[in-house]
């Protein structure tokens, strides 16, 4: 790779870990809200769990390097597909004994923004994953 792409290419990487770390957030500040905003008992503690876990993994979106950040795309990637799968289990079936529906506060947004953030987060793996490490250090074998 030239100098140019090799920058361009680290400059596309970083949109993608500030878009991903953006993403979270987005999808922790929703369950945070619906916390502030009256869901209580067991659903609000799980809320607020949510909101920790999506604040942690959007700052080791972009403090973490090499494979402590590609541990920390898939784990985004995972987390965004629980929430989302637990979203649509209470939309449909129920989840602990916790039924939703679309007409709730911030269910479509939710849904919506999750889905984003599952694309943003799997590009984001993928550059993250497919970058070659500038400098790979050898192994001195035999000492």
């Amino acid at each position: 790779m030239t100098t140019a792409s090799t920058e361009t290419a680290g400059r596309v990487l970083w949109t993608m870990r500030i878009l991903s770390a953006i993403a979270l957030v987005a999808a922790g500040a929703i369950h945070l809200f619906l916390v502030f905003n009256g869901t209580g008992g067991i659903l609000g503690v799980m809320f607020v769990l949510n909101a920790i876990a999506a604040l942690v993994l959007s700052i080791g979106m972009l403090v973490l390097h090499g494979r402590l950040l590609q541990l920390a795309t898939v784990l985004s990637l995972l987390f965004l597909i629980a929430t989302l799968l637990a979203l649509i289990l209470a939309l449909t079936v129920g989840l602990f004994g916790i039924t939703s529906s679309w007409d709730l506060m911030l269910v479509p947004e939710a849904v919506i923004v999750e889905s984003i953030g599952i694309v943003i987060l799997g590009i984001t793996t993928v550059l993250v994953f497919r970058r070659t490490p500038a400098t790979v250090p050898t192994r001195r074998q035999g000492v």
